[in-house]
């Protein structure tokens, strides 16, 4: 079993940056798909980012493509999400997810969550 915790939100101005951390503990990171969720009032919960256990695969929701990167450190524990050219749209909670096997394209198919942090884009 895998506890994550989040870090990095904030306030930030619209066409800004910031960089979430999700530190990882009480397992092997690198086995598990890691993926990114944010879930903003009145727009539901959306997966935004998802990577595979090495490393070697991403995928984005249109929403984010080309402005958000998903990456990983196993030996740190840790996965990351920079954000860059930031929306008053991506407005939301920001909560990172691990689930050991497939499939993991949709956020209600993930086992372990963090309680996430929040990034307010203002505009």
């Amino acid at each position: 079993q895998v506890h994550l915790v989040e870090s990095g939100g904030g306030l930030v101005q619209a066409g800004g940056s910031l960089r979430l951390s999700c530190a990882a503990s009480g397992g092997t990171f690198g086995n598990y798909y890691v993926a990114w969720i944010r879930m903003a009032p009145g727009k539901g919960t959306e997966l935004v980012a998802v990577i595979t256990r090495g490393g070697g695969t991403t995928i984005y929701s249109d929403a984010v493509k080309g402005r958000f990167t998903i990456s990983r450190d196993n030996g740190q524990n840790a996965a990351y999400l920079q954000m860059n050219r930031l929306k008053p749209e991506d407005t939301a909670r920001y909560r990172c997810a691990a689930k050991r096997d497939p499939p993991f394209r949709n956020h209600n198919e993930y086992d372990y969550w963090g309680q996430g942090t929040q990034v307010t884009v203002s505009s």
